[in-house]
């Protein structure tokens, strides 16, 4: 068996903090195992929360200096945690997901921001990045990419629900090795905005939206935007919630638990929505026996799940808590593994390129 040790870097769209797995691979004959060793989330200090929301409407030499500076940071983030675990000498590659600012499939662009090649100098050891413009370039929507772990690290899941900042899926479907996936909806940045107003940081369980009831009126606006009529792939940029479904609910004259409430339906009626579509169009036999993982942290909001499940008629199981917060930053440690490997990390059936990727900026120490 070949092994790999890697740490992995996630920084979300909820802007919940910088998730850093350090993760353990496996391979023999072509499987892959995992072992998540050390995990730690570096919630980010005030002053990188204003200023990584901000910058899609700063100027390029603000956000080129954001990123130069967001890759320091993440390598004294990086270096205090091998610090912390005794981990020196036993990491072979950082993998880096970067912070997403800008994502425009439509007109080729995306833009992570945290520099690799000053994660790589402060750190002293390989990092891979970039994950997904290679993808763009190529006519595909460059997201999502975590799908190549849902086939290769869980293939006992016929679908994987990722609920953060946006929900996003991925399904096995019954032909071999075939996987689609896409987002469906903002989740978490429109629930946290929302229980913002009631002076949380985000609906614990869900027992803020628990308290509300569905606004009908709302619930039919929200269910009737166009992205949901879109075929996959499809993907959404970071500004949708802020620019057309935070304004949306924000006009309804109602109470906030009763907008957490229906936004925790229209989440969960999506979810429902699109299984179904996926299962009709890929033509899949299944039944009751089917299961979805869900990860992220809105898969600790019970009442979303409990919503999901009854809407979409599936068993979500929900994993133990270290896999639910850091399935996407080991993820990004396994696809810097196949990247070093040079084998394929970003997957045509899910993001509509022309061809399967080998992709990652590599930065040498």
């Amino acid at each position: 068996m070949e092994t790999y040790k890697a740490i992995g870097l996630m920084s979300g769209s909820s802007l919940d903090g910088l998730d850093i797995a350090y993760c353990e691979f496996g391979v023999e004959n072509g499987q892959w195992s995992f072992n998540i060793v050390q995990t730690d989330v570096v919630v980010y200090p005030d002053e990188w929360m204003q200023e990584i929301k901000s910058l899609p409407v700063s100027s390029a030499l603000s956000l080129w200096q954001s990123h130069t500076a967001l890759g320091h940071y993440f390598a004294e983030q990086v270096n205090a945690f091998i610090a912390r675990h005794n981990l020196q000498g036993k990491v072979d590659l950082v993998a880096s997901h970067g912070h997403t600012i800008f994502h425009f499939p439509e007109k080729k662009m995306t833009t992570q921001i945290g520099d690799g090649s000053a994660i790589a100098a402060v750190t002293n050891l390989p990092v891979i990045c970039d994950f997904r413009s290679g993808d763009i370039a190529d006519g595909g929507q460059g997201t999502p990419i975590v799908p190549i772990g849902d086939r290769s690290l869980f293939a006992g899941y016929r679908f994987c629900l990722n609920i953060g900042g946006i929900a996003n899926v991925s399904c096995k479907t019954d032909e071999p090795i075939s996987i689609v996936a896409f987002d469906i909806c903002a989740a978490n940045q429109v629930l946290n905005s929302l229980a913002n107003r009631l002076s949380k940081e985000y609906d614990e369980g869900g027992e803020l939206a628990r308290q509300g009831k569905v606004h009908q009126p709302l619930l039919e606006r929200l269910n009737a935007l166009d992205f949901y009529r879109l075929d996959y792939p499809k993907s959404l940029d970071n500004g949708y919630s802020r620019e057309l479904i935070l304004p949306l609910v924000e006009g309804f004259d109602i109470s906030a638990h009763d907008k957490l409430c229906t936004y925790t339906e229209h989440i969960g009626a999506q979810v429902a929505g699109h299984i179904k579509a996926i299962a009709a169009k890929e033509k899949l036999k299944f039944g009751s026996e089917e299961k979805m993982l869900a990860t992220g942290g809105g898969a600790f909001n019970t009442f979303l799940i409990e919503r999901i499940k009854q809407l979409a008629n599936i068993d979500v199981v929900v994993p133990a808590e270290e896999l639910v917060k850091f399935k996407e930053a080991l993820v990004i440690a396994f696809m810097g593994v196949l990247r070093v490997r040079n084998e394929v990390n970003v997957l045509r059936s899910v993001t509509g390129a022309k061809k399967d990727s080998v992709a990652g900026a590599v930065y040498m120490p």
